[in-house]
């Protein structure tokens, strides 16, 4: 059989085999670009995608703009040819493989905000061609892939299965971890159809070392969603426990190493000022959301957002407790907060809790200041703010320090000698005193 003669699915099978497709990856941001260089070291070509001029002529430059991903990596892979970027839309039909990571955010009302999916769609829809390959990474509801993307695809007049090819398989980035990539972390993969599951695996197969394929696209959007309710859930527990043995005089955090010295049935989860991150604030309202629509309530999902957008609250009446105990208040007092990042080591502050946290200490009055190694300014929703050094002076100059995110870099011991109060919602002063000799 020649390949001009090869049916859509051979012909992939065959540019999976010979690494000889052409991926396209539509958003190039902490998902997609680490996706992008995998694609690189396993011999494909990526044509990456961005609506942002900016971080394109970065790429383009070998620059990279997400900490994960050295400059140096797409330096080379750019010199080599093995990847390029660009914001024009209209190249969509040159991949053989099309995979979507952009953002879903939830609106104002939780629900899910998916027109960041269907702008991706239409713009796939358009340039549509036949051999093609599209799978959606993005987090979602389940049934996104086959009710919004399948019916406008089809439209063209191709049809899934046979014309081209449509696929669910969720991101599971943990950015900063240094241990577990894209390659190397498990990937999920759900079909449309049969055909649909065996292209992508046989694609993705070369960059990713384990591969789980799952019976449906819902399934693998399901996936997604119950890993991070289940932290979700977890974590207002344990935020809770804290409240809990703040009210009753007792260490929360003796109670849990305790805890967590059983070696079957408990896994350990630490409390803290919040959840962050695009994955844990967000995922477990889609599968509410889409519950509601089927007249169903999601009583746990929905109590554990409640208590985890709840603590930044917490934490501020703790800095309000403290101030009030040295006969201050909170008004016009100077707060130095330390680390605005969602989770340590990363530069990433989507849905961190220390915004909400400075939010509410500036609506009370509080003149707040920040230190973040990795979060040079802050302009977010409201919070216009420049990191000032972690000096002596600084921590002296405050009226209370408040960690909020406990990155490795930080001088704890100086924190802890020169500060007139700390307010530690991360239980990081004496986790550094017990890693020193």
């Amino acid at each position: 059989m020649t390949p001009a003669s090869q049916s859509p699915r051979d012909a992939l099978l065959a540019k999976a085999a010979d690494r000889s497709a052409l991926f396209g990856i539509v958003g190039l941001g902490y998902v997609g670009l680490p996706l992008a260089m995998e694609l690189t070291r396993a011999g494909y070509r990526v044509l990456g995608f961005d609506i942002s001029q900016r971080v394109v002529d970065g790429l383009n430059a070998g620059r990279s703009h997400i900490q994960d991903v050295p400059s140096d990596q797409i330096a080379a892979a750019v010199k080599a040819g093995k990847f390029a970027a660009t914001a024009d839309l209209g190249r969509l039909s040159e991949p053989d493989v099309i995979s979507i990571a952009v953002p879903t955010p939830l609106s104002k009302t939780k629900d899910p905000d998916v027109s960041y999916v269907l702008a991706a769609t239409e713009s796939i829809k358009k340039t549509l061609r036949r051999g093609q390959l599209v799978i959606l990474e993005s987090t979602t509801y389940p049934g996104t892939t086959r009710e919004l993307m399948l019916p406008a695809l089809e439209s063209t007049g191709l049809k899934v299965g046979v014309d081209f090819f449509l696929a669910f398989s969720p991101e599971r980035v943990d950015p900063g971890n240094p241990k577990y990539g894209t390659r190397n972390t498990p990937k999920v993969v759900g079909g449309i159809t049969p055909g649909c599951l065996e292209v992508t695996m046989a694609l993705y197969q070369p960059s990713i070392e384990h591969l789980v394929p799952v019976s449906s696209t819902e399934a693998a959007e399901l996936v997604k969603i119950l890993e991070n309710t289940f932290r979700s859930v977890n974590i207002g527990l344990v935020n809770e426990m804290a409240i809990v043995c703040d009210k009753l005089g007792v260490d929360v955090w003796e109670v849990i190493d305790a805890a967590a010295t059983k070696p079957f049935g408990f896994m350990k989860f630490t409390p803290g000022p919040g959840v962050g991150g695009h994955c844990i604030p967000l995922d477990p309202h889609y599968l509410a959301w889409k519950m509601r629509t089927l007249n169903y309530r999601t009583r746990f999902i929905e109590l554990a957002g409640e208590i985890n957008a709840a603590m930044p609250e917490y934490w501020v009446a703790r800095v309000a407790d403290r101030l009030n105990d040295q006969g201050k208040a909170v008004r016009d007092s100077k707060v130095f907060v330390v680390g605005v990042a969602y989770k340590k080591d990363i530069d990433d502050i989507r849905e961190s809790p220390a915004l909400d946290v400075i939010r509410v200490l500036e609506q009370r009055g509080a003149v707040v200041t920040y230190h973040d190694p990795h979060v040079a300014r802050l302009h977010e929703d409201g919070v216009e703010l420049t990191s000032v050094p972690l000096t002596a002076e600084t921590l002296r100059g405050a009226d209370c320090v408040v960690i909020v995110t406990d990155h490795s870099s930080l001088d704890y011991g100086l924190i802890a000698r020169e500060s007139n109060l700390v307010v530690d919602t991360r239980h990081a002063l004496p986790a550094a005193s017990r890693r020193k000799p």
